[in-house]
């Protein structure tokens, strides 16, 4: 059910955090570390605030604002809060948007689809990629 949307994660090279901003104790700042540190260029998203840098990165009011492309929005707000996000990642032609593990909205991932997007929500990228990563390499 989910196997495009985890290609997608697996062949993102740029994935725009929102809800990312410089406190590190921070779920969003943690796994945000861990993807930057698995190769991701991290762009940080945090509209409650002024824009900042986050682990290196210019931070943006919105996806939009973000002067190249993304291939996914990660998302770490209240469920309450992502129709903004959902309808800006959709405005700036991302194609991909994941709600972080207990972040649920079934009705904006559907304006999402009709978008073209590819979606999934409750589910957490870092634990995500580490399964899909797992060689026994380690």
């Amino acid at each position: 059910m989910n196997e495009s949307i985890d290609r997608a994660l697996l062949e993102a090279k740029t994935i725009a955090v929102v809800g990312l901003d410089s406190r590190t104790f921070r779920t969003s700042h943690q796994i945000a570390t861990y993807l930057q540190g698995a190769g991701y260029r991290i762009i940080p998203v945090w509209f409650q605030q002024e824009a900042e840098e986050v682990l290196g990165e210019k931070a943006y009011a919105r996806v939009q604002d973000i002067p190249h492309p993304v291939d996914l929005v990660d998302v770490f707000v209240r469920s309450e809060q992502t129709d903004r996000v959902i309808d800006d990642a959709i405005a700036a032609g991302a194609p991909a948007i994941w709600l972080q593990s207990g972040i649920t909205n079934d009705e904006g991932l559907q304006r999402a689809r009709e978008a073209g997007l590819l979606t999934t929500q409750d589910r957490c990228t870092m634990v995500e990629h580490r399964k899909l990563t797992r060689t026994g390499a380690e």
